[in-house]
């Protein structure tokens, strides 16, 4: 699966802006892709905890499973050993979980984003959560640098039943670092599915053109860090006034909404370590509303 999406990937045109033509010069093409990894793991309940049914992973990708409650809810760590992204890297992560499965999916820590010359690096990341499982994507942040260039694309698959969070979040350099944002590409794209129906779709986009006018009060405006969460579970109006009452209490810009059949969470804040603190505080209170399982905050955040 992930070889075939490789090379679909790697046949498509190449995103550019008005001046890179001018930079690569007449005939010229630049193919600087580092690294094109994957990771993929299924996992399933069972009698005593959750079982790992399935493990692959290309490098770069690596996969780590600590012990951090003892198998009763698996914690699961994926690592970029690459050090980063760059132009023309893709990235494919799959994750399923099945039959009572109680899982956590974290990074080991930021990803980093770097400027590219040309191609966007492509990062596509499939969750699945059959009925029954219970199901947390929670990566650490991605840091996007100034000329990066990246297509992101989340898509996720809920039975009835299921159980899931799921979030991604972007930072506009490191405020605390002086870094800026002021040009180069980011496509950021979700599509969620229930019971195999398209419920969801949305995205983000700025490029070269863009950049320069986010910092307007109708867009983001001061924000230089943004998160999206997405929630799916049982008793979805109750969970909405409650996550109302959490987002109140954050220190952040915070929204809830109910779409359809899953409840959308936007957190903004002026920098990164903020939005940290805020999802921090979230996902602490979401995880004693939904109970003992594996939405709270992972123990790789805290490394």
């Amino acid at each position: 699966m992930f070889e075939a999406n490789h090379e679909r990937a790697r046949d498509k045109s190449v995103i550019r802006c008005s001046h890179i033509g001018e930079e690569e010069g007449p005939g010229q093409k630049f193919d600087l892709q580092r690294a094109a990894g994957a990771a993929r793991v299924a996992f399933s309940g069972a009698g005593d905890g959750t079982e790992v049914n399935d493990v692959y992973r290309k490098f770069p990708m690596a996969v780590l499973f600590p012990n951090v409650d003892n198998g009763r809810h698996r914690e699961t760590v994926l690592i970029n050993t690459s050090g980063g992204i760059a132009g023309g890297d893709e990235i494919n992560i799959e994750i399923v979980a099945r039959d009572e499965a109680s899982v956590a999916i974290t990074t080991q820590a930021a990803e980093k984003v770097y400027r590219a010359l040309d191609r966007p690096a492509r990062i596509l990341t499939r969750l699945r959560a059959e009925t029954g499982a219970r199901l947390a994507w929670l990566p650490q942040e991605t840091i996007v640098f100034n000329n990066a260039r990246i297509v992101r694309q989340t898509e996720v698959d809920v039975g009835s039943g299921a159980e899931l969070v799921a979030l991604e979040w972007l930072v506009f350099g490191r405020a605390e670092s002086g870094e800026e944002v002021i040009a180069g590409y980011i496509l950021d794209t979700w599509r969620i599915r229930v019971d195999g129906h398209l419920v969801w779709a949305d995205g983000f986009l700025s490029c070269d053109q863009t950049f320069p006018q986010l910092r307007r009060m109708a867009l983001l405006s001061n924000w230089r860090a943004i998160a999206t969460m997405i929630y799916f579970g049982p008793s979805m109006e109750t969970r909405l006034e409650r996550f109302r009452q959490i987002a109140a209490s954050l220190g952040c810009a915070c929204g809830v909404t109910l779409v359809g059949a899953i409840i959308v969470v936007r957190v903004a804040a002026a920098a990164g370590a903020d939005l940290k603190r805020g999802l921090r505080r979230f996902l602490d209170q979401l995880d004693r509303e939904l109970g003992t399982g594996p939405f709270g905050v992972p123990k790789m955040w805290s490394c």
